[in-house]
């Protein structure tokens, strides 16, 4: 991950990071603190081949098709769940603040089910995935069903979020 990239994971902008290494401006200890624990959960995880928010958002950007897409936003997500039952700081990496994905639906899906799994662990979502609904209803098109079935059989953590997807296709084996 680039200087750049990581200042952007961290919520701050490459110039102010730059300040902090080079020592022109000291950062406050939680900023100090915050940094040195995601960088360490990025590294790990990154060792371990497991996603974070960032490669979750790069994977679903250069996705060829929006198939792929989903299965790189659930892998991500599966990768979340993985690092939250650990209980032993790694989850930290998905404190990491992502890029775009290059679509405002797959971001605010990608915040949406981060928070979800943070709160369904009973942990604090990280800043970054505390998100406004989409200002027009998502409802991704479904070879089975219509669109009044996938809004009814769509979660409501989701509906909040103006996303309409139904809460089996976000299963994964």
């Amino acid at each position: 991950m680039s200087q750049a990239a990581f200042a952007a994971a961290l919520g701050t902008s490459a110039s102010r990071f730059s300040t902090y290494r080079s020592g022109r401006t000291r950062p406050t200890a939680q900023f100090f603190l915050r940094a040195g624990r995601i960088a360490h959960a990025l590294h790990a995880a990154r060792e371990y081949r497991i996603m974070t928010a960032p490669a979750t958002a790069a994977a679903i950007r250069e996705a060829s098709d929006d198939d792929w897409a989903w299965r790189m936003l659930l892998q991500g997500r599966d990768h979340l769940r993985l690092l939250l039952r650990r209980h032993d700081g790694s989850e930290a990496a998905w404190e990491a603040a992502p890029a775009t994905t290059g679509r405002a639906s797959f971001d605010t899906l990608l915040a949406v089910l981060t928070a979800h799994e943070f709160e369904a662990a009973g942990e604090e979502p990280p800043e970054w995935s505390r998100t406004e609904a989409l200002a027009e209803p998502w409802i991704p098109e479904h070879p089975f069903l219509d669109r009044d079935e996938i809004v009814e059989q769509t979660p409501a953590y989701l509906a909040r979020a103006n996303i309409f997807v139904p809460a089996r296709d976000l299963m994964t084996a």
